[in-house]
């Protein structure tokens, strides 16, 4: 049994970060449709949707990429976290604000993902990524998980 956790954790938290890289590479390839995304939120100040487009998919795609390469796994969980739970305020904003807009996260010419489907979503990604955080506090690793050998106790 224990086992099968390993390896359903390890499914979560490759998927999870592969949804990330995924997210990260499209929003690279276009920052200035992510750009008006974010500024569609009414949130940031003009370049303050700027600064975002060209900053967060960087930040996406590293913590992704700890993810599925199992290397500091705890940190990039974590701010994977705190971003899912910023997108989630963000989009709740948007509802009770009445903008119908595209939440801007895998947007691919494809049809436009509601608020309330991408709040759903985020709440599944945050789910994911509480997943991956206790399977991590369950095998003992603390904040440098992936960081190398474990140290012998003294």
């Amino acid at each position: 049994m224990s086992q099968l956790k390993n390896y359903l954790s390890a499914a979560v938290r490759i998927a999870l970060g592969a949804v990330f890289i995924y997210a990260a590479v499209l929003k690279i390839a276009d920052p200035v449709a992510f750009a008006g995304s974010v500024a569609a939120y009414r949130i940031l100040p003009y370049f303050g949707s700027y600064l975002t487009a060209a900053a967060l998919p960087f930040v996406e795609l590293a913590c992704g990429l700890l993810l599925v390469l199992g290397y500091r796994v705890r940190s990039g969980a974590l701010i994977i976290g705190v971003l899912n739970l910023v997108f989630i305020a963000a989009l709740a904003s948007a509802i009770v604000r009445g903008l119908d807009i595209d939440c801007g996260c895998f947007k691919q010419g494809g049809e436009k993902t509601t608020p309330w489907a991408a709040l759903a979503r985020d709440l599944l990604f945050l789910a994911m990524t509480w997943f991956v955080l206790k399977a991590e506090a369950r095998r003992g690793r603390g904040p440098e998980a992936g960081a190398g050998p474990e140290a012998p106790a003294s």
